[in-house]
């Protein structure tokens, strides 16, 4: 019997249309590739590996942090796992090793499922849904929130994109986005307030990657058709673009200098709400039993 090798991150589904190629892993629902011809316009990472520094995974219940994993429902307080120890946060949701099950599978789009149960720090039952769907204009994501449980349960959703224009080196690609606040965050990356971009936090007018180095959420985002668009774009003038509807009201921007095998790796993230949002209550949504929610955002290639 010959045996079958399978990925750290479990099944893989490889989508189709066109000249356009991606690649959807089960492990968190994780987007682990995105190509154009040979054109890569995402990080990926080997068989042997998980997603690196969350690499293209799914977010929900919540996006980023919970401050010191505690927070207070009716008065009552509730500690999640700690999954940043370096901080002493909960991050990136309950859902980042779990295995998705796919649902619906065809030759450009898959569906795939994850439950939260009720646990530590969250005593609620949710279905999340995620469908990739591919064409040559682009990949869609939908992402759907059911709640199960008896009573409203509060959440957010996210995903954690790395983009890139793969024959172009990070560091000499542009990031333009159309933010007018950012948040401050303390030593634990915790928001502490809102202010007005300056810097090499303002990219409305473009930022070069190689010129700047942070980890930062924005808000008071343009909207442009019904859409919040992020580009990413190369000196010739070919780019990338990162947009949510109108639900993904914030956006999380990773300069990363430890992603493996590059100098720069950049994730642009679209979230429902910033970090700590189970504490500031900002951009928090609640939802109610048999309640669904659904928001969408994808990747457009932009390379003729």
């Amino acid at each position: 019997m010959t045996a079958v090798s399978v990925p750290a991150s479990g099944t893989n589904y490889t989508l189709t249309a066109g000249a356009a190629t991606a690649v959807v892993a089960s492990l968190a629902g994780a987007l682990r590739s995105y190509r154009v011809n040979e054109i890569h316009l995402t990080e990926t990472w080997a068989d042997s590996a998980i997603p690196p520094g969350g690499a293209g995974i799914l977010l929900a219940p919540w996006a980023n942090r919970v401050d010191g994993g505690v927070w207070q429902l009716h008065g009552e307080e509730q500690r999640l796992d700690i999954t940043e120890p370096g901080k002493g946060n909960a991050t990136h949701g309950l859902l980042r090793n779990t295995g998705y099950q796919a649902v619906a599978v065809s030759g450009s789009s898959v569906r795939l499922q994850a439950e939260i149960f009720p646990q530590h720090g969250y005593p609620f039952h949710l279905l999340h849904t995620a469908e990739y769907s591919l064409s040559e204009e682009g990949l869609t994501v939908t992402q759907s929130l059911e709640n199960l449980s008896e009573t409203a349960a509060p959440f957010a959703l996210g995903a954690h994109p790395y983009l890139k224009i793969s024959d172009v080196p990070t560091e000499d690609l542009t990031l333009t986005l159309q933010a007018d606040f950012r948040f401050e965050t303390n030593e634990r990356s915790i928001p502490t307030g809102k202010v007005p971009v300056s810097g090499q936090f303002d990219l409305r007018r473009g930022q070069r990657i190689g010129d700047v180095e942070f980890d930062a959420a924005f808000c008071g985002l343009a909207l442009s058709g019904g859409r919040h668009v992020h580009v990413l774009s190369a000196p010739d003038g070919r780019s990338v673009a990162l947009w949510g509807d109108a639900s993904f009201s914030f956006a999380h921007v990773y300069v990363s200098t430890i992603y493996p095998g590059v100098a720069k790796a950049i994730a642009v993230e679209p979230m429902t709400a910033p970090a700590d949002a189970f504490n500031s209550g900002e951009g928090l949504r609640w939802l109610e039993p048999a309640g669904r929610f659904t928001a969408q955002w994808g990747i457009e290639p932009r390379l003729e």
